[in-house]
Order: C-alpha cells, then structure tokens, then sequence
C-alpha cells in the first residue's frame, strides 16, 4: 500500500485549483500501482468541500472507470462532514457521466441509440 498524506496540502481543502494539483499528483501514483492500494489519508484535514472533492477525486471517473478507481484506492481518516461532500461529489459525476455517456467504461452511443434522439436509421 502507498499512503497519499492529504494534510500536505493544508487543513481546509476548498478551491478547484488545489483539487485539479492534487488529482494530477494522485493519478500517475494510481496508474503506476501494481495490484496494491492507495491510501487516500485525510488525517488532520478539517474540511473537503464539494468543489475540491469534485475536482480532485469525482474527476478521477474520467480517467478510469469508477471500479477501478475503487480497486485501486481506499479512503482514511475522513470526518463525517468531509465524507459527505465527497460522496456527493462522486453522485454528481457519475450521474454526469451515465447522462452523456462519456467515460472509459462507456462509449458515447451510436445516434440511433441515444435516447435523446429519436431519429432511427435509415435503410
């Protein structure tokens, strides 16, 4: 297991800016695991708002299917209000996703098959 130390990067980790930093040290570290985890510690952090959790974690979804990102990955020391924002934040992009179709694990829709376009093809 490796352990990414979140208090690093300060006790209140609110902007998107920080979380896009964080997520683009946190990705290579994912990629570049050989079949163990990566500690997501969140010791001595008092706070993780939607918009970093967004930015820094739910934007891992582009990058890799969320099953993956699980396998991957495991979560330490949240508090309560943290872990909610940060569930949220996984909700919402997920959702997003499903809705567009865009992901590593889902291929956009061929028109035809799109829900949001009922024009059939053409013989």
């Amino acid at each position: 297991m490796c352990l990414f130390k979140f208090k690093t990067y300060g006790t209140d980790l609110a902007t998107r800016p920080l979380g896009k930093k964080v997520r683009e040290e946190i990705l290579p570290i994912i990629n570049g695991l050989d079949g163990g985890k990566l500690v997501l510690d969140f010791e001595g952090v008092n706070m993780v708002t939607n918009s970093f959790a967004d930015e820094c974690l739910a934007k891992l979804l582009l990058d890799m299917p969320f099953e993956t990102l699980k396998s991957k990955t495991t979560f330490r020391n949240l508090n309560d209000t943290s872990k909610k924002y940060i569930a949220f934040a996984f909700q919402r992009r997920l959702a997003a996703i499903v809705e567009t179709g865009r992901a590593p694990s889902l291929p956009l829709p061929a028109p035809a098959e799109n829900p949001h376009n009922p024009r059939k093809p053409s013989h």
